[in-house]
């Protein structure tokens, strides 16, 4: 095991990862940091103008300087970074522009290598249905379960933008793996992180990045990139743990340890698309659950209750009929699959053989998919891993493809395997 794997195995458990893990801007003025950061849901930052002002997706609606810290105690700056906060202008699911917030880091010292300083743009992993959990807050209160993982890629001199994804600490709720949004999102979270003055990223290479709903995110930056922000420099994409068939993931999840997953898409894919009236489904379980779980973040005293409470249920123990078995939810469940369009770069596509949270054989079912298409894939398999674990073995791989990328070394995939 590497040192680097070690410090980082130690940090996601002292962070809790275990229960955790299963981009012309209109600019204005930039609001002064708080002395501390409130929760999203207390601090006007997050609420966007109404209407949103006229703009293109990317272009920056407020930002403010905010702190990054791993220390959870003194909130003590990690020193060299620059850290902003940014509400930007995305778009959701049916193409119609949202604000989300995000946060845009900056090592201070000079980029050395080739080229331009590199922009990662980064997908977080699942957090939660509650503004509380986006990562624009967790990060300013050392208390962000991948704040280790992100410093590390700082620590390579690359820029990190990392979005908090639509309706995580902006208003609305949190529409949790509808893959085109948050791809979108972290799309024009780099787009932001370009635009944002005083950053030297504008014309940057990027790379996108993420595991577990990460990794959906990153999947659909990488096959939305070329049609839909084809300016972008796009490098490479790192995509690990991908939920890329949400059906197939149900079906693993639905009576399983982890099932509380499964009931987040669900409200995730209602609050998307408000036609597939989720309530209409649900008995008196079900809609306690939604009531409750709305505003939780599952690295909380709260998600462990939540995880606790749904731990081995079913769908039936929830609802009146299985909304799942409807065309309507099939379909919806079936526009944001991963796999129809190949990526136009490189991909590092990686999986535990033995993740009990997303199954592996729709994973392969993806790579192949966009082998198939003629993408160039690597795909890389962690057989000694389970989910979480698989997220720590496979960051030295995704460093070293991100750092080859950006270095310019061509990858050589492996579809032809």
């Amino acid at each position: 095991m590497s040192t680097t794997v070690r410090r980082l195995l130690r940090a996601a458990v002292a962070c809790g990862m275990g229960v955790a893990l299963t981009a012309t801007a209109l600019q204005a003025p930039a609001a002064a940091a708080p002395q501390g950061f409130a929760p999203p849901a207390e601090d006007p930052f997050y609420t966007p103008p109404r209407p949103l002002p006229a703009g293109l997706p990317g272009d920056i609606i407020r930002s403010r300087e905010s702190v990054f810290t791993l220390d959870p105690i003194g909130r003590t700056p990690v020193a060299g970074v620059t850290s902003t906060q940014v509400l930007y202008r995305s778009q959701d699911v049916h193409g119609d522009p949202i604000a989300v917030s995000g946060t845009v880091l900056v090592p201070e010292k000079k980029w050395d290598g080739r080229g331009e300083r590199p922009l990662v743009t980064y997908g977080v992993g699942t957090r939660g249905l509650g503004d509380a959990c986006a990562p624009s807050y967790t990060l300013t209160q050392g208390l962000d379960y991948e704040m280790f993982f992100i410093s590390d890629a700082l620590s390579k001199g690359w820029a990190v933008a990392v979005t908090d994804m639509p309706g995580l600490g902006t208003p609305g709720l949190h529409t949790y793996e509808v893959g085109k949004a948050q791809g979108m999102a972290a799309l024009n979270m780099a787009r932001a992180a370009q635009r944002l003055p005083g950053t030297g990223l504008a014309g940057s290479p990027v790379a996108a990045m993420g595991y577990s709903q990460g990794g959906t995110t990153a999947g659909w930056a990488a096959e939305l990139a070329a049609s839909y922000a084809p300016e972008l420099d796009l490098k490479g994409v790192v995509a690990g743990g991908v939920p890329a068939d949400l059906r197939a993931v149900a079906a693993n999840l639905d009576g399983n340890l982890f099932a509380a997953f499964m009931f987040m898409s669900a409200a995730g894919y209602d609050a998307a698309y408000p036609e597939l009236d989720l309530e209409s489904f649900l008995n008196d379980a079900g809609r306690k659950l939604m009531e409750t779980s709305a505003d939780t973040c599952i690295a909380s005293v709260d998600g462990i209750a939540t995880f606790a409470e749904t731990a081995f249920k079913k769908v039936g123990d929830f609802t009146t009929s299985d909304p799942l078995a409807t065309p309507q939810w099939r379909a919806r469940l079936d526009e944001n699959k991963l796999g129809s369009t190949a990526p136009s770069v490189p991909v590092l596509q990686t999986q535990a053989v033995f993740d009990q949270i997303i199954p592996f054989g729709q994973a392969d079912t993806l790579h192949k998919a966009w082998c198939a298409k003629g993408a160039n894939v690597t795909w890389k398999t962690y057989t000694i891993a389970e989910h979480a674990t698989g997220m720590l073995w496979s960051w030295p791989d995704a460093v070293g493809f991100l750092t080859d990328r950006f270095a310019g070394k061509p990858a050589q995939g492996d579809c032809a395997a």
